[in-house]
């Protein structure tokens, strides 16, 4: 009778075990079917994420001059205005705009140094002066007031080829940018490299809203849909 005993508790014992080892691989199963389709669901991180420029960090007018050392790139274009310089007198002829510094425009910056602010007598511009056709500008790139600087020529100059930062985006994407043109698709950033300021007509969130894009005479207004652009016309 014992030995009967033992032998259906085994086998109760054994069909039990295989029972939750069953379970155990159904249930194991089932998380990862779960896992793999919401990864599925998560889209890409954008590769623009991973971008990180190069700053130089200036905070005087030595440090300022890291500027000489290497061609810049203008990161947003049409929102810096640029003056005649008088390389005789170092002054910049701020009473007379030459012009606003193109969306990503090539620069090699010749030299760094201060100039009188129009209207602020206690306060001086740091200018970048630079050539174009045998002429020399300058534009600021920060202040210097009671001894203090105020530089902010990192948030305005890439000091690295944006061609090879964002070396990842299509090259018919780079073709339009150099052209100073928009295709449909392109993001908010590739737009902005490629047509430079644009202001916000609406409350939309970035991603999906219209902007306006100066365009240097020529505006746009692009909708974007769910961070791309999904149409271009005509501003005023």
């Amino acid at each position: 009778m014992w030995p009967r005993l033992w032998q259906n508790i085994r086998i109760v014992l054994v069909v039990a075990i295989a029972l939750a080892a069953i379970r155990l691989a159904y249930i194991l199963y089932e998380r990862r079917t779960e896992t793999v389709k919401q990864a599925r669901a998560v889209p890409a991180l954008n590769p623009d994420y991973y971008v990180i420029p190069k700053k130089l960090y200036p905070y005087d007018l030595k440090t300022a001059k890291q500027l000489t050392r290497q061609p810049v790139w203008v990161k947003v274009g049409y929102s810096i205005t640029y003056y005649p310089y008088d390389e005789s007198q170092r002054r910049s002829d701020f009473s007379h705009a030459a012009g606003l510094l193109l969306p990503i425009e090539k620069l090699n910056i010749k030299d760094v140094g201060t100039d009188s602010t129009p209207g602020a007598p206690g306060q001086r511009q740091v200018m970048a002066i630079f050539e174009d056709n045998g002429k020399s500008y300058g534009f600021p790139v920060g202040s210097l007031k009671d001894g203090n600087y105020t530089l902010y020529s990192d948030d305005m100059l890439f000091i690295q080829d944006p061609h090879e930062l964002y070396r990842h985006w299509p090259g018919d994407v780079w073709q339009a940018v150099d052209r100073h043109e928009v295709k449909l698709g392109m993001s908010e950033l590739q737009v902005g490299f490629a047509l430079g300021l644009g202001i916000p007509q609406d409350r939309g969130a970035p991603g999906n809203r219209v902007l306006r894009y100066p365009d240097g005479g020529a505006p746009l207004l692009v909708t974007y849909v769910n961070g791309r652009v999904a149409s271009v016309t005509a501003g005023r």
